[in-house]
């Protein structure tokens, strides 16, 4: 049986406003337009798929002020999207007052960790992080920018799962509002860092959806082939 869909199906957004088109007859039930949605679906699938193979062309992507295209629960809300430029975010939230210069420190703490163990932060699959002090007003913030390769919740959980390993503190202990509680309750650490995630609204990858680990193994190969090239020589 050939079965067409109706002119007004928008291929890539599964929106059927009408009933599917059998070729001589009348539309049969529905786990025939069922079956035409997830066709439909899967073939937008697989354009996604093939737009995140291929890292040759940049791209961009325009995000809804949500933070998400279409809600989708995660463990702890909801799933934010992949984009190409991995995933990340964006957490600002007030400094206890007087804590400007403790932050600071941690910062120079961070340094001389990844110095002594440079793949100590390695599970948490990080692209970069970016920290900022500024101020609004009389009141001071701290911005904390990660790019990472994780989801949003797992780079959450395995931070503090970090931190509880190497005994070491957060720098949010010095954001009001932060829990006390953090170490013993990841649910709450992850809580706080949603509550003041700001959602960007545009994204760019020069090189989108390459992991990290991807971009040292095509650097390690780059090497090798030096390598040989210089020994042909």
């Amino acid at each position: 049986m050939n079965v067409t869909l109706d002119a007004k199906v928008q291929v890539g957004n599964a929106s059927i406003s009408e009933c599917l088109r059998y070729e001589g007859r009348a539309p049969r039930a529905e786990s025939e337009i069922q079956y035409a949605l997830k066709e439909n679906a899967m073939a937008t699938q697989a354009t996604a798929r093939l737009m995140e193979s291929d890292w040759t062309k940049p791209q961009a992507m325009a995000i809804p002020k949500e933070g998400y295209f279409q809600l989708t629960k995660g463990r702890y809300g909801a799933a934010y999207p992949r984009t190409p430029a991995c995933h990340g975010f964006t957490i600002i939230a007030k400094i206890i007052p007087g804590r400007e210069e403790v932050i600071r420190e941690y910062g120079r703490n961070i340094e001389k960790a990844v110095s002594a163990d440079p793949h100590c932060l390695a599970v948490l699959k990080l692209h970069y992080l970016r920290w900022v002090l500024f101020n609004i007003g009389n009141g001071a913030y701290f911005m904390y920018q990660g790019i990472f390769d994780t989801d949003f919740d797992k780079y959450t959980e395995d931070a503090v799962g970090l931190f509880t390993k190497l005994g070491i503190r957060t720098v949010f202990e010095n954001l009001e509002g932060f829990p006390k509680d953090w170490q013993t309750n990841a649910p709450v650490f992850i809580n706080f860092v949603r509550e003041h995630q700001c959602p960007s609204f545009l994204e760019y990858g020069e090189y989108p959806y390459v992991t990290a680990d991807e971009i040292k193994k095509a650097l390690r190969l780059k090497a090798v082939f030096s390598d040989m090239l210089d020994l042909m020589q």
